[in-house]
């Protein structure tokens, strides 16, 4: 089997049940930031442990991406054959979303000011999928006007949501943008 169908070099690209669609839609659009973010994800589980807790979570969350790439590459008149937790994004799967938060939430103190990320290379990958991530959900809003039932927003924003509680749980002691700023402050006070 070939990977290239040479079908996609009018500009378009085909959708989940039939159709097509310009490849600068806003669902390719949005497809294309979700792919980006997954690739992220699974970038920063490289990064971590095989088997640990996280691998498994992020395992999951890359799942769960699929779905939601499945949502958006159909078109309004194939909605009806979308199957719920497989090719739909469910309430269900953002309330799970909403319990990772929480239980990674207890794993650490919440730091008081900005963080500045880059504490190490897995917090760091974990920093760039949330802002890949928030990029999705921005490009998701005319993707929620043609579908305003859709909870595919609502779940990209409780994912960025996670990816900053994932990347501050694995960054141990957080360093913060008022540190910062003080010892910059203080370094040009020394030099003056």
């Amino acid at each position: 089997m070939k990977i290239y169908t040479k079908k996609g070099d009018d500009g378009t690209t085909g959708l989940l049940y039939g159709g097509r669609v310009g490849k600068d839609s806003y669902q390719i659009e949005l497809n294309g930031a979700v792919d980006e973010a997954q690739a992220n994800l699974g970038f920063a589980r490289s990064l971590g442990e095989r088997g640990s807790e996280l691998d498994e979570t992020v395992i999951s969350l890359e799942a769960d991406l699929w779905v939601l790439m499945a949502e958006v590459a159909t078109g309004g008149n194939s909605r009806s054959k979308l199957e719920p937790g497989r090719t739909l994004v469910t309430a269900e799967m953002v309330s799970r979303l909403e319990t990772l938060i929480d239980t990674t939430m207890e794993r650490f103190e919440m730091p008081k000011a900005f963080v500045v990320p880059g504490s190490n290379p897995l917090s760091a990958s974990l920093d760039v999928a949330r802002t890949v991530v928030r990029r999705a959900e921005r490009l998701s809003l005319p993707f929620m006007r043609a579908y305003p039932g859709s909870s595919v927003g609502s779940y990209l924003n409780r994912l960025s949501d996670l990816c900053w509680a994932l990347a501050r749980w694995q960054e141990g002691e957080h360093l913060l943008a008022k540190e910062v700023r003080a010892e910059a402050g203080a370094k040009l006070s020394e030099e003056s």
